[in-house]
This record gives structure tokens, C-alpha cells and sequence, in this order.
């Protein structure tokens, strides 16, 4: 390995026509002197994860039967009945909060009674109650995500991203005099500007690793059906000859996860083109069918760009409002929206759980991934990662937003220790946990975020105790 006073730059990029790859983290990164040494200015990674329709957990029954929040706050908690059962293995980097309410998703006039599906969403990340419009004059308020991208994001290549999971209909008008854009966005620039959310793998891909490449570039190198690691060849063994043999092999398992992707990718694509029925018609060519494997190939996506430090930010769209679409690897066969109306009898709110416990499932694949990737201070990506989800919408049969769902996982730079269920006092305002979170992150100047009425502390089970009469 070479070490130097003068380390190969964080920058360092293997570039060829229409191609740019940025580099995982290299011991021939750090100087000798950084070496056993704390960073002093840890980059942390942000992921803040929405599922609409709340929790089976968040009702009258669900409560009692602890279907969502553990039964006892503090260290001691048992996951085994709930619906984040699937993060034991990931407990002492997980922190639950339960108990929060999400206000400014409700109706505030009378014409918005009914309005809570379309417009829950825009609330979730920004705190803010939306103004009602079905026009181009939407508002909201600035979403957690772009508050800190715009703090610390602004030195990478991509300051953030913002994916989905559902089609979105991008303009027009919903319902209740609501706006499309409240429904398919959870990412804010400004109160008045929503951030478009990118469904397709492909279209990622190509953000994360063909910066500079114009759309003729890009589909002439499809259509020639290579890797474009075969571009990188050249450039690829000149620095490998310069590196030593742990960063020889971890250049190469990066480098083979890159084309493990494409190759997936390019199969998916295969699929979607050969003329069998597709479950989902309307979806780009580059969209699986399979909810699972769509997650699963964005979180592969976002572990790649944060560990060559492409972007730090992430907001993942997970469902959008009203859908009823069917999961069959949740062991229920109906319909999402469908079920989340159970009508609150136990054995529907049973078969809801069942979706809720589903979808939780699928985090961990994300987490493991996270944990398995080296850091530059000698941490893992999970270590310096804060994994935001929940939904702004808490018992869904009663379109209410009380006792909604969140929990946080990863540490966030060794300022959130885990391993913690933080119950709040009654009428917490869920933005107190997200101002918390703010607070973790480095953004330590803000003291009001929505309607917050304390900033939440994130590391004991005392929550600060809640006013009722905050404002939006």
C-alpha cells in the first residue's frame, strides 16, 4: 500500500467517454496521520423512508396488542409481537419512538375534511399543513431531507435524490382539492417547491455513474449490451497498480457490486421487453414487477452512492395514498388501502399487521448492507448513517394521525446511541423527534421545525413533556 503525506484524492474518479464511477472509501485515501485518529467531521448519511396508510398498530387494538410499539420504553423492549419483529438482529442500532402525533396532517377548515390521503405526504418530512390547491401555487414547508442537504450535501456530486416505489402523476389535480404534487412527493426544497421522486432503477443508475454522459451516450452503450466497467478497464488496472492488496480487493468487490447491479438491471429490462404479461403494465421497462425486488435494487443503489460519497441524502418514497396494491410475499392477499380500512375488527386489523410487518421486513436488507461497508474514520456506513422511517398517517381506518409510526436506525455519527424505545408523552408533536433528529445531524442552530414544541432527545426513553396548543 502507499501511504504518503500527499493520499489519493476522496475525489478520485475512473472516468472514460459518457462513464464516471466514483471510488469507495481507500486506506490510500487517509493520511498516515489519520490512522486509530476520530474524524473530526464525520459525513453522515441520510435516509428518510415514508410508508403511507399508518399502522394496524396505531388502533385501538393494535394498541393493546403492542402490534406497533413495544410494551415497555427504554432498553428492555421485546419486538417478538410487533410489526418491527424482522430489526432484532439490528436492535442496539435501532431507536423506536411511539406516541407522536402528526397535527398539521389534519383537516384545518371544513373543506378539507376527507383530504387526509392526499395530503399526508407532503407533511411527513416537512412538518407543515399544505395549502389546499388543486393548481401550480402549492405550499408546504422546506422537508427535513433538503434542510440537511442544503447544510452539508452541497460538497458532493449529487447534493440529494429522491426515489419512489409507486407511479406518480407528476401535475394535475387528486381529490378533496388537492394537488397530485402532495401526494407524490415527500421532498421540499422550499415550501414552494416540491421535488420530483424517480421510480426507475435505470434512470438511478445512470445518475449515480454516467455523470457527464448525454442520453445518446448513455443508449448507444445499452444498446452495445456492455458493462460500463468494460469502458474502465484501462483506467481501472493503471490505479489498481498503485494501490495495495486491502485496497486491490476492496476496489474489486465495489466494482463487482456496481456490475452486479447494471446486470440485474439489464435483466430486469430483459423481462420487462420480451413481451410476457407484466403485473404492472404502466411501470418503465426498467421497474420490476416484484415490490421486493424494486425495493431491494434501490437500497442496493443508495448503499453505492453513499459508500463513494455520490450523495449523502436520500428520500425514499416507499407507497402513495389510496393505492391497493397487493402484496403476496406479506402472506395477505388483499388489497393495501383496502386493508388499512379493517373497520377495526381484530382479525382484518391481524391481516393489516401483516402487510405492516412486511414492509418493515425489508429494511433490514438495507441495514446489513450498511453494516457490512467501511467508513473512512473506521466506522461502518451504518455507524455514520441515520435511517429515518414512518408514515404521517396513524390509524388509517380513521383517516387520523395520532400514535403514528417512526423509528430510526443507525447511529448517526456516535451521536445516537440506539437501542431505545422513546415512548412520548401524550400529544407529542411528531415533529419534536424530527427537530431531535435535525438537532443529531449537526444542524444543532435550530429550534423550531413545524410544530414542534421541543426538540426531542433522541438518546433517553424521557421524552420532553408535549403542549397541546403549539402552532403551524
Amino acid at each position: 500500500m502507499i501511504l504518503t503525506n500527499k493520499p489519493l484524492s476522496r475525489r478520485t474518479v475512473l472516468k472514460a467517454a459518457g462513464v464516471t464511477v466514483a471510488l469507495p472509501v481507500l486506506d490510500a485515501m487517509i493520511p498516515t496521520r489519520a490512522f486509530g485518529a476520530a474524524a473530526a467531521d464525520k459525513k453522515i448519511r441520510v435516509v428518510a423512508i415514508e410508508m403511507v396508510h399508518g399502522s394496524a398498530g396505531s388502533s385501538a387494538i393494535g394498541i393493546k396488542k403492542n402490534m406497533w410499539a413495544p410494551a415497555l420504553s427504554g432498553k428492555d423492549f421485546d419486538l417478538s409481537a410487533t410489526s418491527l419483529a424482522s430489526l432484532q438482529p439490528f436492535r442496539e442500532h435501532v431507536t423506536i419512538i411511539s406516541n407522536t402525533d402528526v397535527r398539521n396532517a389534519e383537516a384545518f377548515t371544513a373543506p378539507e375534511i376527507g383530504g387526509d390521503h392526499f395530503r399526508s405526504s407532503a407533511v411527513f418530512l416537512t412538518q407543515m399543513h399544505p395549502k389546499q390547491t388543486q393548481g401550480s401555487d402549492v405550499r408546504a414547508g422546506t422537508s427535513l431531507d433538503q434542510i440537511y442537504a442544503q447544510r452539508f450535501g452541497q460538497d458532493t456530486a449529487i447534493p440529494s435524490m429522491q426515489l419512489c416505489i409507486e407511479n406518480v402523476d407528476a401535475a394535475g389535480g387528486c381529490s378533496y382539492g388537492y394537488s397530485c404534487t402532495y401526494t407524490d412527493s415527500i421532498s421540499w426544497a422550499a415550501p414552494d417547491k416540491p421535488l420530483p421522486m424517480v421510480r426507475d432503477p435505470r434512470f438511478v443508475f445512470d445518475q449515480l455513474f454516467g455523470v457527464g454522459a448525454t442520453p445518446k451516450e448513455r443508449s448507444e452503450r445499452r444498446d452495445e449490451d456492455r458493462s460500463i466497467l468494460d469502458w474502465l478497464s484501462t483506467a481501472t488496472g493503471r490505479l489498481k497498480s498503485q494501490l495495495g492488496a486491502a485496497d486491490r480487493a476492496r476496489l474489486s468487490n465495489y466494482l463487482d457490486e456496481v456490475r452486479e447491479i447494471e446486470r440485474r438491471i439489464q435483466k430486469i429490462e430483459a423481462r420487462n421487453t420480451s413481451g410476457e404479461p407484466r403485473e404492472l403494465p404502466e411501470a418503465p421497462v426498467g421497474v420490476p414487477d416484484s415490490f421486493t425486488e424494486h425495493v431491494k435494487i434501490m437500497f442496493d443503489l443508495q448503499a453505492l452512492a453513499f459508500a463513494s460519497d455520490i450523495t449523502r441524502v436520500f428520500a425514499f418514497k416507499l407507497g402513495r395514498d389510496a393505492s391497493n396494491r397487493v402484496y403476496p410475499e406479506s402472506g395477505f392477499k388483499g388489497a393495501f388501502h383496502s386493508a388499512s380500512h379493517h373497520g377495526e375488527r381484530e382479525d382484518r386489523i391481524a391481516d393489516f399487521k401483516k402487510i405492516n410487518d412486511y414492509h418493515v421486513s425489508l429494511i433490514p436488507y438495507f441495514l446489513e448492507k450498511l453494516k457490512n461497508t467501511p467508513d473512512a474514520d473506521g466506522a461502518t456506513l451504518l455507524d455514520n448513517s441515520l435511517v429515518l422511517y414512518g408514515s404521517p398517517m396513524g390509524d388509517s381506518n380513521l383517516h387520523n394521525h395520532k400514535r403514528c409510526p417512526l423509528f430510526i436506525a443507525g447511529h448517526a455519527g456516535g451521536r445516537i446511541k440506539g437501542g431505545l424505545h422513546i415512548r412520548a408523552n401524550d400529544a407529542t408533536p411528531m415533529a419534536n423527534a424530527m427537530l431531535g433528529v435535525l438537532n443529531a445531524l449537526g444542524i444543532d442552530d435550530m429550534t423550531q421545525f413545524g410544530d414542534s414544541s421541543a426538540a426531542m432527545d433522541l438518546n433517553h426513553a424521557a421524552a420532553p413533556a408535549a403542549t397541546t396548543d403549539s402552532k403551524a
